[in-house]
């Protein structure tokens, strides 16, 4: 019999207010929602009021809750190793919002720790659970576009009509790297392995915010032909593509990253034959990502180790960028 994961919401941000709690909420077998916390008491007991739930003034008072068995922290990034981390010493699961912490050397803390106590700790990149990111790999496995040569991926919006918003402030753990260029740094992998390094990498800051607003990457395999360039940022007309160019043919999508529940995505498929346009099935990668963490709530360690390299690779690689980032 499957266990109901009893789980608790950090923060009322956005994402969990419009799509992750009630994704939640559409697990009723699999999922109940202990609460929703924030230091704000008139936001958190709307919102609260909102899912008919229970609210907590504070964040500790809910890590404090019997029974718990989990959190979801949809924080802003320089919270996101604090609370983990009580989480985690607390014996709870933590499924956390990108970035999993601002460092590596946070990120790596924390999974030794997860490590340590047989905890899951997940981050929250629900595109990986798409059924289009599954057709996109078989397409590639079937060698319908021949051998791969490169990958292009880029996710950008243009800016925030608010100034005060989280990204934008340093001291959060605000700038375009942590945020949109997290995405396309985190596809690479899928199809570069883990065995990869940054060649090269480009930041442009905000002299006024001293926050990265936009920037690209070059990744590469350390022992294969293959090679990535991502781009990204938050000053830009909206982009979230994937392309890849393989010896014989080019796969592209225009939704990877941010395909709402009810969106058919297209991939084109293009050939020395013509295009052919493959519509997918609509798929909700926010409930899909939420049974993804509660089965690995109830895998073994060795399991869980694929989940903890992964999080340490991708903090390493934005390291990386951060480091080979060429100053004028």
């Amino acid at each position: 019999m499957r266990k109901v994961l009893r789980i608790g919401v950090l923060g009322t941000a956005s994402i969990a207010v419009r799509s992750v709690i009630p994704a939640l909420l559409g697990l009723e077998g699999d999922y109940e929602l202990a609460g929703i916390a924030s230091r704000n008491k008139d936001s958190v007991t709307e919102i609260a009021g909102q899912f008919n739930c229970n609210y907590f003034v504070g964040y500790d008072s809910l890590l404090t809750e019997k029974g718990l068995d989990a959190v979801y922290i949809p924080l802003p990034p320089s919270l996101h190793y604090k609370y983990a981390k009580k989480a985690l010493l607390r014996g709870l699961h933590v499924l956390v919002e990108k970035p999993l912490a601002c460092s590596l050397a946070e990120t790596s803390e924390l999974v030794d720790l997860a490590r340590k106590n047989k905890l899951v700790i997940l981050e929250n990149f629900q595109f990986q659970r798409h059924s289009q990111l599954k057709t996109i790999l078989d397409l590639v496995a079937d060698g319908r576009i021949g051998d791969l040569r490169c990958v292009r991926s880029s996710f950008g919006f243009p800016p925030f009509k608010d100034a005060e918003n989280i990204r934008y402030q340093k001291e959060l753990g605000g700038g375009a790297l942590l945020d949109a260029g997290a995405y396309p740094t985190k596809i690479s992998q899928f199809f570069l392995g883990d065995d990869v390094s940054v060649g090269s990498a480009r930041l442009f800051f905000d002299p006024q915010r001293g926050v990265d607003t936009w920037g690209g990457a070059f990744i590469k395999q350390n022992n294969g032909p293959l090679f990535s360039e991502i781009a990204f940022g938050f000053d830009h007309h909206y982009q979230c593509s994937l392309e890849l160019w393989g010896s014989k043919g080019k796969l592209f999508t225009n939704r990877i990253f941010t395909a709402p529940p009810r969106v058919k995505p297209v991939i084109e498929l293009s050939t020395s034959a013509g295009t052919e346009l493959i519509e997918l099935p609509a798929d909700d990668h926010f409930k899909n990502m939420l049974m993804h963490f509660h089965r690995l709530t109830a895998e073994c360690s060795e399991g869980l180790e694929i989940v903890y390299r992964e999080s340490v690779t991708q903090a390493r690689l934005l390291q990386e960028i951060r480091e080979k980032n060429i100053n004028d």
